[in-house]
């Protein structure tokens, strides 16, 4: 299965941004981290993204005579690339922002449903902000975010941290076409 499909299931994702940060995990340990999944739904979603290679087995103990698996992610794998990205359908994409949608709303959910979960304390945001970009304002702009987030990416887990899911989405919301170019008041 290609790391595209493996990643457009809401489960599968939030399990890859569940383990993100490379540490092993034992199954039991991320549904801790995400209670909403059922045991089977995240056995079997373990086991794909493991047969999908963007999991590995880290080790192996035996525990109360089963066997125990410590799994670590592939970080650098479970990326969409500039390449990957150019070669998946316009379907692909739709299925793509759907799975990540539906694993935000997830997360989302999760959170409210938590019983010290304080929206406003929390400075939790989900603004949408209209912004006119040309393409080499755009790539500015997602070169400072991407500088921005690196200087904070590194960050380990502390009790004064905590863990935070950060969405972005970027995309033109009219046609070439259609933008009507403003004309310069006064040349300079």
């Amino acid at each position: 299965m290609r790391v595209t499909e493996l990643l457009m299931h809401p489960v599968r994702l939030r399990i890859v941004q569940a383990v993100f940060d490379g540490t092993p995990f034992t199954t039991q340990e991320l549904r801790e981290r995400l209670p909403d999944v059922s045991r089977a739904t995240m056995y079997r979603q373990v086991e794909i993204l493991l047969d999908g290679g963007l999991l590995e087995i880290d080790s192996e103990e035996r525990v109360h005579g089963a066997v125990e698996r410590r799994y670590r992610l592939h970080s650098a794998r479970s990326l969409i690339d500039r390449d990957t990205a150019e070669a998946m359908t316009v379907d692909d994409h739709r299925r793509g922002f759907v799975a990540s949608t539906a694993s935000l709303l997830a997360e989302f959910s999760a959170y409210l449903d938590q019983d010290d979960a304080n929206p406003a304390a929390d400075l939790v945001s989900y603004r949408q902000i209209p912004l006119y970009l040309s393409d080499s304002e755009k790539a500015a702009l997602i070169d400072a975010l991407v500088a921005l987030l690196h200087a904070h990416a590194g960050n380990d887990p502390s009790p004064d941290r905590r863990r935070h899911l950060l969405a972005a989405t970027l995309f033109p919301t009219e046609p070439v076409d259609e933008v009507e170019p403003v004309a310069d008041p006064e040349p300079r």
